[in-house]
């Protein structure tokens, strides 16, 4: 009985990886719009008064609210809010690969297309400004990467005297990888080149 009530339970829907009941959520939407016949992908550049990364380049999302049935909910709403979009005009296609930085850090990207025409009430609270890039363009063009090492620090209070080797253990670093795409004034890094690099190379 032991063993059949842990197969069962193994066997239930469970979370994409350890800690993604508590980590914070995030969903974003690459939105596809056509210019001049021509497929492109819309970014945002973050307003200066935004308290997180203003200024940075991204995609239309959020953090998951706990009213939003789903990941893809919260990427429609959250284009809706920053664009002035209806949502029944946004039309998804599909989702990719969420992106966990760590296990308390994961974001929900979705591809959808939507009509530029209708992001004329954009919010001006949120976003500085929006621009296109052909996704041709994208394909052709490669991204270039910095590596960048991640050092961990523990704290005054961390209990080294619980683990072998005390204070003499050998923490890893880590290199992170950091990737840029460079189209005219616009630079894209972080997050989003991660996100777009990952896109791309997916239906290239």
């Amino acid at each position: 009985m032991f063993l059949d009530k842990i197969k069962n339970e193994l066997n239930q829907n469970q979370p994409l990886f350890i800690g993604e009941d508590t980590a914070m959520r995030y969903a974003v939407l690459i939105p596809l719009v056509q210019v001049n016949e021509e497929w492109h992908i819309l970014f945002e550049v973050r307003a200066m008064t935004m308290r997180s990364q203003p200024g940075d380049i991204s995609f239309p999302g959020g953090r998951i609210d706990p009213a939003d049935a789903s990941p893809q909910d919260a990427a429609v709403r959250e284009a809706h809010e920053e664009l002035g979009i209806d949502q029944a005009n946004i039309h998804v296609l599909g989702q990719l690969s969420p992106y966990i930085t760590s296990s308390a850090f994961v974001v929900y990207p979705f591809v959808a297309t939507i009509d530029q025409h209708q992001t004329n009430h954009i919010s001006k609270q949120e976003v500085e400004e929006i621009f296109t890039i052909p996704v041709q363009w994208l394909i052709d063009h490669e991204p270039y990467m910095h590596n960048v090492p991640v050092q961990p620090m523990p704290p005054t209070d961390f209990p080294y005297d619980k683990i072998a080797n005390g204070s003499q253990y050998q923490w890893r670093a880590r290199m992170m990888e950091e990737w840029f795409y460079e189209y005219g004034n616009y630079t894209i890094w972080g997050l989003t080149a991660r996100i777009l690099k990952h896109f791309i190379e997916t239906i290239k």
